[in-house]
């Protein structure tokens, strides 16, 4: 009786175990407390405002400052139960580009070009997050501190027709202002974690001096004042992290689970030893603008930041579906990609000229934008060269591919009031097409936070851009348009999508997007009918950006 007794009772149990997934994970045993040293990097969207000392502006006052970034961080965290607590420094140097009109109080009044971009970034913060996953090796946090950015940049007087000397004035300063941030971070190894992380950084400023300007009519000299730029900046990052008193050389700890005998249950894994290709499909919800400076050089001896007219349209808002897909080799290589098709009906369109002949300093005609379309594809080669059962980071190259068209319907003068725009509501009077090409180069990190829950990123800089683009103007006498060309510049692009998996193979995930590009040496030359002109060809200069909120669904098979 008792040896039947055992016998059903070891026959139980080893049936209870065919149940059970073959791995478990132990708890507790990763221990966040200690130092650690690393680097990042990322990207987003910024902003420098400009206060205007002649009244409240009709238009503008707030300069786009696209940023990529880079740098390192070293910190130290204390763990208690579940709790962990920190403290971090980091310091990161930034590539930007941001331009808009600024001190536009009256369509009589010379307003401004005014340049803004960081170039510095430094940050001393405290951290207090929470541990969660079966080992404890997940952290989510909140950050907040103090911060620090050097900001540089220009007031420069737009096209003031030789009424008086043209001026500028050039500003470069380092200000003291906050932080605060939240982010998840991932332990890979007994060494290495990895960090998505969202940052808000807000920032003060001197006063700036502004250069005395022209007023007409009547004719008049604006004397020099003041302006106190502020600015802000919304930074996603990848960041890689060392962390002290382990070795790092193990590839991984002991207890990862390898699902080589996986039970259909088991959890989905991000890097298997074998091929696996994943893909799907997404919806982007998302807002674009694009801008063209147009200078007075090299008709006139001054410097191509002066301008003689300005194209900014804005708003943007469309809605694109795109394919995308991701093949893993055993080795570590992969290949990823994706394209897509939108539309948008919304936006509006901004055409500056800065004329100063006594008559008309300052016009600013507004036209609604519809008809819009929107193409783009990104294709990029790489190597995970950190890679597990639960995580994969990697660097990659790849090349970017933006095209948007769009046209302008009717016409309102907003800055002058003796100056109508020759156009009825409805009228078409403009198309603009553009064209991006770019090389990319980046970082790539996904991991496994739960048995269901992923979260993936991605940031690549554009050391260098190529645009081509053609607007039409179709008001006047014979139909003309402008050739642009223009190169050099740079960009970044930022994204990251937190997915859900109902199976192993099958997932839904949100995320969110930023896109920027603009260019250096610049290009523009003026064509009809009868021929092109503009030789050599007038600066100008271009810029875009595309962000938003994308939803989607993909399946992987392993």
């Amino acid at each position: 009786m008792g040896a039947t007794t055992i016998a059903l009772v070891a026959n139980g149990a080893a049936n209870a175990a065919d149940l059970e997934p073959e791995v478990k994970l132990p708890a507790a045993v990763w221990n966040w407390s200690g130092g650690y040293i690393g680097g990042h990097v990322g990207g987003g969207y910024g902003r420098t405002s400009f206060s205007n000392p002649y009244g409240p502006s009709i238009y503008g006052g707030i300069v786009d400052t696209p940023t990529f970034l880079a740098g390192g961080q070293i910190g130290y965290n204390w763990q208690k139960n579940g709790w962990v607590f920190g403290v971090e420094l980091d310091v990161s140097g930034a590539v930007s580009d941001g331009t808009n009109t600024c001190l536009a109080s009256s369509g009589f009044v010379v307003s401004a070009n005014c340049k803004a971009g960081p170039n510095i970034f430094a940050t001393a913060t405290g951290r207090v997050g929470y541990t969660f996953g079966a080992s404890g090796g997940t952290l989510a946090y909140l950050k907040g501190g103090a911060a620090w950015q050097n900001n540089q940049g220009d007031v420069i007087n737009n096209h003031e027709g030789g009424l008086v000397p043209q001026e500028k004035t050039h500003f470069d300063y380092g200000r003291i202002g906050g932080i605060i941030g939240l982010g998840v971070e991932q332990a890979l190894t007994p060494a290495w974690s990895v960090a998505a992380e969202y940052d808000y950084l807000n920032f003060g400023g001197p006063s700036v001096a502004t250069p005395p300007t022209v007023q007409g009519p009547p004719f008049a000299i604006v004397p020099a004042n003041t302006t106190s730029p502020s600015s802000n900046y919304h930074i996603g990052k990848i960041g890689l992290n060392y962390h002290f008193g382990a070795d790092p050389w193990t590839a991984q700890w002991s207890y990862v689970p390898q699902y080589a005998k996986a039970p259909v249950g088991a959890p989905p894994i991000a890097y298997s030893d074998g091929w696996s290709f994943e893909g799907g499909s997404r919806l982007w919800l998302s807002r674009g603008r694009f801008q063209w400076d147009h200078s007075v050089a090299p008709y006139l001896p001054l410097d191509p930041s002066v301008l003689v007219s300005r194209l900014t349209y804005h708003g943007l808002d469309g809605l694109s579906g795109e394919l995308f897909g991701r093949v893993d080799s055993p080795s570590g290589v992969f290949l990823k990609g994706n394209i897509g098709l939108g539309r948008f009906d919304k936006g509006n369109i901004n055409n500056e000229d800065w004329l100063a002949d006594r008559e008309l300093s300052y016009i600013n005609n507004a036209s609604r934008q519809r008809n819009g379309r929107f193409t783009y594809f990104t294709a990029d080669l790489g190597y995970d060269f950190l890679r597990g059962a639960n995580y994969k980071v990697g660097g990659f190259i790849g090349w970017t591919y933006y095209e948007q068209s769009s046209d302008s319907i009717g016409c309102t003068q907003i800055a002058h009031p003796r100056y109508t725009c020759p156009a009825n509501p409805d009228t078409i009077i403009g198309s603009q097409n553009t064209q991006w090409n770019a090389p990319r180069v980046g970082l790539s990190a996904e991991t496994m936070l739960s048995e269901r829950w992923r979260l993936n990123t991605d940031v690549a800089y554009l050391s260098w851009t190529d645009f081509k683009g053609r607007d039409h103007h179709l008001l006047r006498d014979e139909t003309t348009f402008d050739e642009q060309r223009g190169n050099g510049g740079g960009g970044v692009q930022v994204e990251g999508v937190l997915s859900y998996f109902f199976t192993k193979n099958f997932s839904v995930g949100v995320g969110g997007r930023y896109w920027s590009m603009w260019t250096k040496k610049r290009g523009d030359s003026l064509c009809s009918s009868s021929g092109c002109v503009g030789d050599p060809a007038i600066f100008a200069k271009y810029s875009m950006e595309r962000w938003g909120t994308f939803f989607q669904a993909s399946y992987k098979f392993d």
